[in-house]
């Protein structure tokens, strides 16, 4: 339940009120002229209650800052039951298009920077099919990896989900692994620390180093994901769509002297999705 502005101000009056009344509780000890020990005891029980009030100011207030809303925390299991039968039947439309049984028993993300889109596949006796591909609303950075915190970079990789959030500041969230194993190897080699993390693909269509996918969106994979189950999920992120271009061709800049390596891996991956041809589905709920 969100608070409203009246109720916040309630809050606010709440806490300046003990010393307010700190104030006032010592100018009548003074004029009644209580003894001094009598005087003492009840300003330290106010000095309390003022420390009291503005610890709880301040657990507000970070609570506020943090990705999880204080005020309305929700499970999965929440969210689920209140958006699945709406964003259910769209994905059981893509997947019977596909002939593919829904939930699918594996699930692969595949995000593709320039293209700023992500495909969704999912496996059938033991091949990976084409569901449906969803346009990336925003993605801050350039093509190239992640390679520290603050520079805005969407990373580049094989990542597993780690969270699903649904009390995320953007609507619905999805946490990436990042940084995994190879980014962490790669950084001990370049002598590079603080890594940066909390990489997500969220609702909203604002970024700062993450994928915001709109709200609609956010929805159906967040609940695809959930269906599938995370520990059976891999997301996928590429500069660009390697099966149509290779990765000379591309506009890159200079990186470090591993990032050949990395779009070998990623370019390898790759090969096991088919290139997309002529009129695929493609969804239009963001």
């Amino acid at each position: 339940m969100i608070k409203s502005s009246s109720a916040k101000k309630a809050s606010s009056v709440l806490y300046v009120s003990p010393l307010l009344l700190y104030s006032l509780i010592r100018k009548i000890c003074q004029t009644i002229k209580l003894p001094m020990l009598r005087q003492v005891s009840i300003i330290s029980l106010f000095s309390l209650l003022s420390v009291a009030f503005s610890a709880h100011a301040t657990d507000q207030s970070a609570c506020k800052n943090q990705d999880s809303a204080c005020l309305s925390k929700r499970s999965v299991a929440d969210v689920i039951k209140k958006i699945s039968p709406r964003v259910e039947n769209r994905l059981r439309t893509f997947f019977d298009k596909a002939g593919v049984s829904y939930p699918p028993s594996r699930l692969t993300l595949i995000g593709l920077k320039d293209e700023m889109e992500l495909e969704v596949w999912a496996e059938r006796d033991g091949r990976w099919v084409y569901i449906v591909t969803y346009d990336v609303l925003a993605a801050s950075g350039d093509i190239g990896p992640k390679q520290k915190a603050g520079d805005r970079q969407v990373p580049e990789g094989i990542y597993r989900i780690n969270t699903l959030n649904p009390n995320s500041n953007f609507h619905l969230s999805i946490g990436l692994d990042y940084p995994n194993e190879y980014d962490r190897m790669k950084a001990h080699e370049d002598g590079r620390s603080n890594l940066g993390g909390d990489i997500y693909i969220h609702g909203k269509a604002k970024s700062k180093g993450c994928i915001a996918m709109g709200d609609s969106a956010i929805e159906e994979l967040f609940v695809l994901a959930a269906r599938t189950g995370i520990e059976n999920t891999q997301v996928l992120i590429a500069p660009y769509d390697f099966r149509n271009r290779t990765p000379a061709s591309g506009r890159l800049k200079p990186g470090p002297a591993w990032l050949p390596e990395l779009y070998q891996i990623i370019g390898q991956e790759l090969q096991s999705y088919k290139a997309r041809e002529g009129d695929w589905p493609r969804s239009i709920s963001n």
